[in-house]
């Protein structure tokens, strides 16, 4: 996952690399966790989903394991990276349940609601 779609920037200030192709992630499934310039966007943490994660995710009310074919989502499973949406991963977090992050690929912009002590803490990439 080492394509730069875009000119946006992650977390540690490079440029944002692609998070995932399969399943096919990101708010306007290219693979990015971009916001191309949009307002509001928020699925922009690039996760390795875990088992414990997806529970998690179904105990909150947010499936993300169950294929929804008439959305186009085909369901995740655990080791899928996905462009989760901040506020889950932030309730994740406190929770102690959050996923790891592959910080090269996920947003600048999340440094608003996260700390990157936290998401380092997190990370996939530097363990």
């Amino acid at each position: 996952m080492s394509a730069v779609p875009t000119a946006e920037k992650n977390v540690l200030g490079g440029p944002l690399l692609a998070c995932g192709y399969d399943p096919l992630t990101g708010f306007y499934r290219d693979g990015c966790c971009a916001t191309h310039g949009a307002e509001g966007v928020a699925h922009l943490v690039c996760v390795k989903v875990t088992t414990e994660f997806l529970e998690f995710s179904r105990e909150r009310g947010n499936d993300l394991s169950t294929p929804r074919p008439e959305m186009r989502f085909h369901g995740l499973k655990p080791g899928d990276r996905w462009c989760l949406h901040v506020l889950r991963w932030v309730e994740a977090w406190e929770a102690g349940r959050a996923p790891k992050v592959v910080l090269e690929a996920t947003h600048e912009d999340v440094l608003q609601l996260v700390p990157l002590r936290a998401l380092k803490r997190h990370a996939l990439d530097l363990h």
